[in-house]
């Protein structure tokens, strides 16, 4: 394939945009609040935009759409479980968490607020909870770098490789200098662009096909089962699709956007916001693969998470497929730039500072957050460097190990006073275990998607050993009576 050049200009402008805003932020970046973050000022619009931009990723545009296309409405369970379980922890953990965090010795990394939250000084929760960031963020960011590099291959013919080093590079370079700001102003302009190309291209694809009821009707005659939501489902099916939900209660790089909103005030606004978008954004992504369907029934395309790249090319004029095409870079970089933020906090302040310079400088920290960026980024691309990969299934890994492992933790340790340090820790352990070992597992209740048997026992873990432990210290009670005390007031 012949490169495009307005199509390879229009994605240029884009980048150069983006890594602008970049240096912009890092001009505002003092201190490692400020990198990790954004010293807790951002808007309801930014905070709910760049939280949806960084739970989305290039699943969105490559990985639901193929779904679909691939299986029809029958993969419609996977966008309403995670509808809901985006907006269940909108409802009942981002507020509570913003006053927590505060009230926690200012915590402004999960594993940090786990240790304040339950005056662990022996450190290892917050070592744990780094180690899980770790390994799930390397698989997760790895995900995202696949995306990008199925995108330049197909745009431009580029290789492989190449292109997985391309991508990176420039995700790598905003996240380096601009740290949280840069993170969460690239990630609303991402949003935004994200958001209008999934409503332009379904309506223009299935104007295309002559319509709604042409293109319903066009798909029925394919094979009716593409129209039933209920094709080809099964029990365990269903509840593994669903199951995506519980996942958005543990991601650190979508809860850290709760932690940085400027005021508790703001939630309520930015969850409007963050909700619409993200359901409109769904339906488009949806009706991408389902119009793809149709369209390319006569010539199916060889790898079902290519129907919006090749819609982009095929509908549109190369100066707008540019632009069309540089959203699924958006939807990619603005998940790796926060999941690379997260894991450099992780190493600079929940591993570095913790155990080896307990009296390293803010400035010390960020030096050691911004290598660690650049060692995180190397390692997801060498495991990236299998072509075959598939977008949504290593998405799914990460988002299971997340969801297991601190979403339980997370939830009962804004509700439940009686929660011990070691019950979070059981709570952390098992459900990333059960994770690891699920997924290994196959046929009957195995089947089921690792992330629900990891969630029901990390937080089973938690009330047993939180109740056989000893209470919690008067200090730990006294401090949550007194984040209920501020949550009464927010």
């Amino acid at each position: 394939m012949s490169i495009n050049l307005p199509t390879l200009v229009s994605i240029i402008i884009y980048l150069i945009g983006m890594l602008a805003i970049g240096v912009i932020a890092a001009r505002m970046t003092s201190s490692l609040n400020d990198y990790v973050l954004g010293g807790r000022r951002l808007g309801a619009g930014v905070t709910a935009l760049s939280a949806g931009a960084s739970d989305m990723s290039g699943w969105l545009m490559l990985g639901l759409p193929g779904s679909i296309y691939l299986s029809g409405m029958g993969s419609i369970w996977l966008p309403i479980g995670l509808a809901v379980g985006a907006y269940l922890n909108w409802q009942f953990v981002a507020k509570p968490l913003r006053v927590y965090t505060k009230v926690a010795n200012d915590s402004i990394t999960v594993p940090g607020y786990f240790e304040n939250r339950f005056h662990d000084k022996s450190k290892i929760l917050r070592v744990v909870s780094a180690i899980v960031i770790l390994i799930f963020f390397t698989f997760y960011t790895s995900a995202s770098l696949v995306g990008g590099a199925i995108l330049l291959e197909n745009s431009f013919g580029m290789d492989y490789i190449l292109a997985l080093w391309i991508g990176a590079a420039v995700i790598v370079s905003y996240t380096f200098f601009g740290g949280f700001l840069a993170a969460s102003w690239t990630d609303f302009v991402q949003g935004i662009l994200m958001f209008l190309t999934l409503i332009v291209i379904p309506i223009v694809a299935i104007h295309e096909l002559g319509g709604w009821d042409q293109t319903v009707q066009q798909i029925g005659n394919i094979d009716t089962s593409y129209l039933n939501i209920y094709s080809g489902a099964t029990l365990v099916g269903v509840i593994s699709l669903l199951a995506w939900g519980l996942g958005y209660f543990g991601q650190p790089h979508i809860i850290v956007r709760f932690m940085g909103i400027k005021s508790t005030k703001e939630i309520p606004k930015a969850r409007f916001i963050g909700m619409t978008w993200m359901i409109l954004s769904l339906f488009g992504a949806i009706f991408i693969g389902f119009a793809g369907i149709a369209y390319f029934a006569d010539s199916p395309l060889k790898n079902s998470e290519t129907v919006f790249i090749v819609f982009s090319q095929i509908l549109f004029n190369p100066w707008v497929s540019g632009f069309l095409l540089a959203a699924i870079l958006s939807a990619i970089m603005s998940t790796v730039d926060s999941q690379l933020l997260v894991s450099s906090s992780a190493l600079a302040q929940d591993f570095y500072k913790s155990i080896f310079r307990r009296n390293a400088s803010q400035k010390e920290e960020m030096i050691v957050g911004r290598i660690a960026v650049l060692g995180i980024a190397v390692i997801a691309i060498l495991l990236g460097y299998n072509p075959d990969s598939k977008v949504l299934e290593l998405v799914g890994y990460a988002w299971a190990g997340f969801g297991a492992a601190f979403g339980p933790v997370i939830v009962i340790s804004l509700f439940w006073k009686r929660m011990t340090r070691n019950g979070a820790l059981a709570g952390i352990i098992v459900g990333a275990i059960t994770v690891i070992t699920w997924s290994q597992l196959k046929g009957g209740l195995f089947d089921i998607y690792e992330l629900a048997p990891g969630f029901l026992f990390g937080a089973l873990a938690i009330f047993i050993v939180s109740l056989i432990d000893k209470a919690p210290s008067p200090e730990v009670q006294k401090e949550f009576n007194t984040y209920k005390s501020k949550m009464l007031e927010a």
